[in-house]
């Protein structure tokens, strides 16, 4: 039962899914729960296992909630029978338990990794190797399979510019545009300056990027956008899918960690 309930919160964390941890660490006289017992609580009150049922597990419900709005983690003692304690839930059964709740906002980095290609499927196993959690998006039926990236949070078949509209792109998303065409990478980084994103990269030669943001100025879009990186990774002498693909990562792991690039040899 321990592990299924870890085994949930990985699961919850990987999806993205805000949750709070109820934990009893300190359990005393006739306390429904012993010391161990968890409960997650979800926004909007729904809980999945129990600390104890009753007048304690909905206090332990609404404190949860208050720190989730909070983010922050707090140890709370409730006094389940001392009506004249100021923690008393009124309960009958006496004793007093410490309930450790711990809020996870759920919100975690993510790649959007436009183009289910050589580059787009090399980026995928590196993101499985890092625990970095990330979804691919293709227009091509016979590339855009679940089967082909198990360690995708999503893999969606679609045309590339519709497709901005279902995926959950916010300010802690990072999306790479590697797509099979020239048409296609215009497209996707059009739709991408509108989202929150924090980083846009598109691959492509010099030239070829000058071209496509010569386009988008002339529609009037963004394209001096500070978020865009294109061409796209670090300059590391890299040329095959699995070595672009490096750069990229080694580019967006520079910007999210804040880190100079240098070697630590040349670093005192």
């Amino acid at each position: 039962m321990k592990s299924e309930i870890f085994e949930r919160i990985s699961g919850l964390k990987k999806e993205g899914k805000p949750f709070a941890l109820a934990t009893i660490v300190f359990s005393e006289d006739s306390s429904p729960r012993k010391t161990g017992a968890r409960m997650l609580v979800f926004p909007g009150g729904r809980i999945e296992g129990t600390v104890g049922g009753g007048a304690v597990e909905k206090r332990v419900i609404a404190d949860a909630l208050r720190l989730m709005d909070e983010g922050n983690t707090e140890k709370i003692s409730y006094d389940l029978g001392n009506r004249e304690s100021g923690s008393s839930v009124g309960m009958i059964c006496g004793g007093r338990v410490e309930v450790l709740i711990e809020p996870f906002s759920g919100s975690r980095d993510t790649l959007f990794i436009f183009g289910a290609g050589h580059i787009g499927k090399k980026l995928a196993e590196l993101c499985g190797l890092l625990d970095f959690p990330f979804w691919i998006i293709d227009n091509r039926k016979e590339f855009a399979k679940k089967s082909l990236f198990p360690g995708a949070l999503g893999v969606v078949c679609a045309d590339f510019k519709k497709s901005f509209s279902s995926l959950p792109i916010d300010e802690k998303s990072w999306i790479v545009i590697v797509t099979y065409g020239h048409r296609y990478d215009a497209v996707c980084l059009e739709e991408a300056l509108i989202t929150r994103a924090r980083y846009i990269g598109m691959i492509g030669s010099r030239h070829k990027v000058r071209a496509t943001l010569s386009i988008l100025k002339k529609k009037g879009v963004g394209s001096d956008d500070k978020r865009i990186y294109s061409p796209i990774g670090l300059h590391l002498g890299n040329s095959t899918p699995g070595e672009i693909s490096v750069s990229i990562l080694a580019e967006i792991l520079k910007l999210k960690s804040s880190g100079t690039g240098r070697h630590f040899r040349d670093i005192d």
